[in-house]
């Protein structure tokens, strides 16, 4: 279990490492219909995380973080707080909190989930996946924790358990109304490979690899996203407003949604609770009409007591895009399952020797991609500077070996996804990205892939 040190003062001679390492990723296509339960495609990044954990002798929590700068600590005593929330509010009443949540929430977690003996941890954290660019540096970290965690406690995790208790820490002890895909694809991904995972919530699919040519790469648009932010949100609690007014028109009662709020399970609702299992026809000859275009918390509180979403809440004072979110996770799923289909068309024997059918397969994913950008915006999720990278990649084209772009994960800010292909298109992208960060004077910006 003894690894190498990055930083070998932190630790003593005496103590046992465990490591754990976790990617972060490229949201391709999928992003935030994730939560309704959609067919995602999710590529790992290079760009990684490592945690490096040892227990210490006394009942202390010191947490070390290199990007930050700083170390965290407290003491054990922290963690015995009734509930999620309440560990949340302690911790972020402390110096350093807003960083350490992520990594005392796992282990809260692993501790009330898993009923490990809370013994005093010295933690050490290093990582290349930047913050708040949307590339899910957040579920790096967790998921590297946790690895880290259950190697030093000897806990056997099987299937899709680590992921979903990163997310648990993350949605109860963090407070981010994140979905599973970001943790699973940095459990399961495999560099030069997509993972499609359908989101109801944690099916794996084989994982896909990349036609010879064709290339996924990451713009930095230099503003920050955070899924914990008020757009984020507000576009997933509108989704699952959507959900339980569709939900009535199908004869499901108050008490029937209530009921799956509480327990998690929505097994017996219509389309197993998922906007995703809608179809775009059915949804515009059923649901469409039946969806106002915004309405408030309160007016919408007046009729539901809630959403079957256990972690997302409604504000009073807020008006929901409700109509345009509940379409996105519709209309994604159907854009994401063609764009995969034609995907696959890409490895076709054909495409080795018929140059025009491939531009025409390139073009069509493009396009798919355009549209999904197109629908981030509609429900509010869009961004002046994200919105300029995918117009100067549209503008540039194929001609220029570029196919297609769309903002990625959450939205708002963050890094654009752009599909290149052969040489050209690589040398296009990277200089479309030199020119827009030399135009902004923006400093530090990566260019992932």
């Amino acid at each position: 279990m003894e690894s190498r040190l990055y930083h070998s003062p932190f630790f003593t001679d005496t103590q046992v490492i465990a490591e754990g390492r976790a990617p972060g990723r490229l949201d391709v296509m999928g992003g935030i219909a994730d939560y309704s339960g959609s067919l995602v495609l999710q590529m790992p990044l290079t760009e990684s995380t490592t945690v490096q954990v040892a227990f210490r002798a006394d009942a202390l929590l010191r947490i070390h973080s290199v990007e930050v700068g700083a170390t965290f600590q407290c003491p054990l005593s922290t963690l015995s707080t009734d509930s999620y929330p309440m560990l949340r509010d302690s911790l972020l009443r402390l110096p350093g909190g807003r960083w350490a949540v992520y990594v005392v929430g796992c282990l809260a977690v692993l501790a009330r989930e898993k009923g490990i003996a809370l013994r005093g941890l010295d933690v050490f954290v290093k990582s290349d996946v930047p913050l708040g660019k949307g590339v899910s540096s957040s579920a790096a970290l967790e998921v590297a924790a946790l690895k880290a965690l259950c190697q030093l406690y000897q806990i056997q995790l099987t299937g899709t358990e680590l992921p979903k208790l990163a997310q648990r820490a993350e949605n109860l002890v963090v407070g981010s109304p994140c979905g599973l895909m970001d943790q699973l694809t940095a459990c399961f991904g495999k560099t030069g490979h997509l993972l499609p995972i359908v989101c109801q919530p944690d099916l794996l699919r084989p994982l896909m690899s990349l036609p010879d040519g064709l290339r996924f790469v990451g713009l930095d648009s230099g503003i920050r996203h955070a899924v914990s932010g008020a757009s984020y949100g507000q576009v997933r609690t509108a989704a699952f407003m959507g959900y339980s007014l569709i939900a009535r028109r199908e004869g499901i009662s108050m008490a029937d949604l209530q009921h799956a709020r509480r327990t998690g399970d929505w097994s017996s609702l219509p389309y197993g609770g998922f906007l995703s299992n809608i179809s775009p026809p059915m949804f515009e000859e059923r649901y469409s009409a039946l969806l106002p275009e915004m309405v408030t918390g309160q007016d919408f509180s007046e009729q539901f007591t809630s959403t079957i979403d256990s972690v997302s809440s409604l504000s009073p004072t807020v008006s929901y895009a409700v109509r345009a979110c509940t379409a996105h996770p519709v209309y994604e799923n159907f854009r994401v399952t063609t764009f995969a289909a034609l995907l696959e068309n890409l490895s076709a024997p054909r495409l080795r020797r018929d140059a025009d059918y491939r531009h025409q397969i390139l073009t069509a994913l493009g396009e798919w991609m355009y549209a999904s950008h197109a629908s981030y915006s509609a429900c509010g999720l869009g961004n002046a500077h994200t919105d300029e990278l995918v117009e100067i990649v549209r503008r540039a084209g194929p001609e220029a070996g570029v196919y297609g772009a769309k903002i990625t994960g959450g939205g708002s800010g963050g890094t654009v996804c752009v599909l290149t292909y052969g040489e050209e298109g690589l040398v296009t992208a990277r200089q479309l990205f030199a020119d827009y960060v030399a135009r902004h004077r923006f400093k530090g910006l990566k260019f992932f892939g």
